[in-house]
């Protein structure tokens, strides 16, 4: 496992900036249309692949309180939906090490998938009582050093993180650049 610090969306003195200001027009855009992506996915998912986690991949299901506390996680990514019909049309990966954490101290709120070949990194906004939005990037490969978010619309990542339990979360990515139509990402804390 690889010991990473998220590559900040903002710095110290952006820690109260509304993260529309931050995010390209596309990914609001993307954000904006979260609905439609839950929608279009499920309509392609076979209910049997979903029908044993209803809290995970229901749209619908979201508690007060969506900043996950800060320390380690684990992580795993579900796929739903293929754009333009090609490819499958569920896919779930094993779990991962994630970290949530503060970036020196600072109010500035971080998500750091810490291995495997895909790596999320960025910061988390505070929003509404019972949403979070994530804005970041793309790590790949033997990569030791995230891109600053905005600068490759390939790998700019922005979701939603919402609290669906006691001690569970998940980030919906609506329409991610490759290959699915919305990738939910399941954070519980690490035992």
């Amino acid at each position: 496992m690889r010991a990473a610090a998220a590559a900040p969306v903002r710095d110290r003195a952006d820690v109260d900036v509304d993260w529309r200001s931050v995010a390209t027009s596309a990914d609001r855009g993307r954000i904006r249309g979260w609905r439609g992506a839950w929608i279009a996915a499920l309509a392609q998912v076979d209910p049997l692949e979903i029908v044993q986690d209803p809290a995970l991949f229901n749209p619908d299901r979201s508690m007060v309180n969506p900043l996950p506390p800060a320390g380690p996680y684990r992580c795993r990514t579900y796929k739903l939906g293929a754009r333009a019909g090609i490819g499958p049309t569920f896919t779930a990966s094993g779990w991962f090490a994630c970290r949530i954490g503060t970036a020196g101290g600072e109010a500035v709120v971080s998500l750091v998938k810490l291995d495997g070949s895909q790596r999320p990194v960025g910061t988390i906004f505070a929003d509404t009582t019972s949403r979070a939005i994530f804005l970041g990037t793309m790590e790949l490969g033997d990569e030791t050093r995230a891109m600053r978010y905005g600068h490759d619309a390939n790998r700019d990542m922005a979701g939603l993180i919402e609290r669906i339990g006691a001690q569970r979360w998940r980030v919906v990515l609506p329409y991610p650049r490759f290959e699915s139509l919305l990738d939910v990402v399941e954070l519980v804390p690490a035992t």
